[in-house]
């Protein structure tokens, strides 16, 4: 059980590292943010920062949710690469001071952080959604990578994985399924 357990962090851990390098590379490639849905990217930011703190204020072990601030830190990359290729970096700057803010604002009471977490699965279907809105409308996938979607599929199989081994918590379980 060790083994698969460790199997499944490092390898959970390893893929987060590289999951949106490929979308990364064909924005900055294309030199356009061209198929990245603004509201779906900020959805995305907000889950895992809800993930992130709630672990942390829970003290998980650092294994279950290490990947998390390498996804906000490629999101927040993402994030300036639209409005850096939109002509307006600095319209960035409201959303990364809303980020740190709700940081602190999520602990300021036990309720807030867990009422957020619990609607962790709405945002991250939210978020989907409306990526798969704008790629409708847009009828171009653009930046979207399949292969960052399907990194993910498997990281979230393995995050179940793990959180069901080291921690039971099926809070967690949930929403591992549907946050990456």
């Amino acid at each position: 059980m060790e083994l698969l357990l460790g199997f499944c962090n490092w390898s959970t851990l390893g893929l987060c590292a590289a999951l949106k390098l490929p979308q990364i590379s064909a924005v900055l490639g294309a030199r356009s943010a061209r198929g990245i849905s603004l509201p779906s990217l900020l959805l995305e930011l907000g889950g895992f920062l809800v993930f992130l703190r709630y672990q942390w204020y829970y003290e998980y072990p650092l294994l279950t949710y290490l990947e998390y601030p390498i996804l906000i830190a490629q999101d927040l990359i993402l994030l300036l690469c639209v409005f850096h290729f939109n002509g307006d970096v600095k319209r960035a700057a409201p959303y990364i001071a809303l980020c740190v803010s709700a940081w602190f604002i999520l602990t300021l009471q036990k309720w807030i952080l867990d009422l957020a977490m619990n609607l962790c699965t709405f945002i991250s279907a939210a978020s989907k959604f409306a990526q798969l809105q704008y790629l409708w409308k847009a009828r171009d996938s653009g930046a979207v990578s399949a292969l960052t979607w399907g990194l993910a599929s498997y990281t979230s199989a393995t995050r179940i994985i793990t959180t069901l081994m080291t921690t039971n918590d099926l809070t967690n379980v949930n929403i591992d399924a549907q946050i990456e």
